[in-house]
């Protein structure tokens, strides 16, 4: 496999989101990418863990801190499959990620550019640069496909 066949981290998010949904979760991916390399790669497990938040964005942040071992990710960017809600912007913030790419928008619950737009709040103490609409149409499918099985 040479370094073009390396699946894109977004499309290791995908996967890891698909993994979600075959598990029952809301098909939510996130990977941490640490000096060029991904160091971690989690899905959504809130029913699997009753923990309302579990959340791809949490899990990833708090392993990519006891990987990196600094108590921030200022080194470190996160890719995650829909725009994250504002408790894991508020995570975001603090752990001080230096980017944050994500796919598909939330309207209703998304805190970036939709709702609360936390990054942007004169409270917000760190603001990642915020690449949005990434595999933005396989993450929507992913999460419409998940919703309508479940109507």
């Amino acid at each position: 496999m040479t370094t073009t066949d390396k699946p894109t981290p977004m499309q290791q998010a995908l996967k890891m989101a698909q993994i979600a949904a075959d598990s029952g979760e809301v098909p939510v991916g996130a990977v941490v990418v640490y000096d060029g390399e991904v160091i971690i790669k989690v899905a959504n497990r809130m029913k699997a863990l009753n923990d309302p938040t579990a959340h791809a964005e949490m899990l990833a942040i708090r392993e990519a801190l006891s990987v990196v071992g600094t108590g921030r990710l200022a080194q470190c960017d996160l890719y995650v499959t829909l725009e994250p809600c504002t408790m894991c912007a508020g995570a975001i913030a603090h752990a001080k990620l230096r980017r944050v790419y994500y796919g598909a928008d939330d309207p209703k619950g998304g805190a970036v550019e939709n709702g609360v737009r936390f990054f942007n709040q004169p409270t917000c103490h760190h603001q990642p640069e915020v690449i949005a609409g990434l595999n933005e149409v396989e993450s929507a499918t992913l999460l419409q496909r998940f919703f309508l099985a479940r109507r």
